[in-house]
């Protein structure tokens, strides 16, 4: 059973930092894209940052220079190091991985984290 495991979301003042941490489990974690993405109330969910198997890296135009996607293999868990917060980036930030195959794509969801900045 596939199963990812975010943890670190909460309440923040602006200008503040949070660290989200996502556990796997149930896939072989190395080969899979990572990523970040979240949905704020009345809006659609977004792409904030992917992060490769061979760890590169990709992000919103949003969140780049403030947040950071990495990946511990050995552990299972891929993170985001977000710094600077702003009210905008209130929302459910959910996990997710991804692997491509030549004519289709095997994708799994966490059940989101709450990540709320307000002074």
């Amino acid at each position: 059973q596939v199963q990812l495991v975010e943890s670190g979301g909460g309440l923040v003042q602006p200008g503040g930092s949070l660290r989200l941490s996502c556990v796997a489990s149930g896939i072989h974690f190395g080969v899979y894209v990572m990523g970040w993405y979240r949905q704020a109330p009345g809006k659609q969910r977004e792409l904030v940052a992917t992060i490769t198997s061979g760890s590169y890296s990709n992000y919103a135009d949003s969140v780049k220079g403030r947040f950071t996607i990495s990946r511990d293999d050995a552990k299972n868990t891929v993170y985001l190091q977000m710094n600077n917060l702003k009210p905008d980036d209130t929302a459910v930030y959910y996990c997710n991985a991804e692997l491509e195959f030549v004519q289709s794509t095997r994708e799994y969801w966490g059940q989101g984290t709450q990540v709320t900045v307000s002074s």
